[in-house]
């Protein structure tokens, strides 16, 4: 697993429902996030830049404010950062039957507007989602405190443009 830096603020009213990110790589925006940047395929890349053309300048409220370093494979918005990196590996617990059958309590599979997700609660309270059965997998990392349905519902148009549906590499 990539190396990464977390600065996590509480903010007391914000519900973290259970649809979930780890990010690999993400603090606050306004601390200056970094990020790890996905490394795939051409076809995935391709795919990603073209979802980066549609994403939200808001998500849950919160504006725009990419990590760093600069790509078109990863985004952010807010402090602390929600962050989202396109073209990441296949989370190991996708293929684990104890999340098919929603027998793990820390990761479990769920969609929102048309977008499958698997979504693993984290150990210091974040979550992180993934993407399922779509040609890419894009990760969402949600700082504790987010309410996660809100950014969901926001990133679900463009993936929906961007990312079709099919089985990712």
């Amino acid at each position: 697993m990539n190396s990464f830096r977390h600065r996590h603020r509480f903010v007391p009213g914000l519900s973290a429902l259970a649809l979930l990110i780890t990010a690999a790589g993400c603090s606050s925006a306004d601390d200056g996030t970094t990020t790890a940047v996905p490394s795939p395929d051409a076809e995935v890349t391709k795919l990603c830049r073209n979802l980066d053309t549609v994403l939200p300048a808001k998500v849950d409220g919160e504006t725009r404010g990419d990590p760093e370093p600069a790509s078109a494979l990863t985004a952010g918005w807010g402090s602390p950062a929600i962050i989202l990196r396109c073209g990441v590996a296949r989370p190991p617990k996708m293929a684990d039957p104890e999340v098919a059958d929603g027998h793990d309590p820390d990761a479990l599979p769920g969609g929102v507007n048309g977008v499958d997700w698997l979504m693993e609660k984290q150990d210091d309270g974040a979550f992180r989602f993934t993407t399922a059965n779509r040609e890419a997998y894009v990760e969402v990392y949600v700082p504790r405190g987010q309410d996660t349905t809100g950014v969901l519902v926001d990133l679900a148009a463009g993936i929906k443009k961007a990312i079709p549906e099919g089985i990712a590499s």
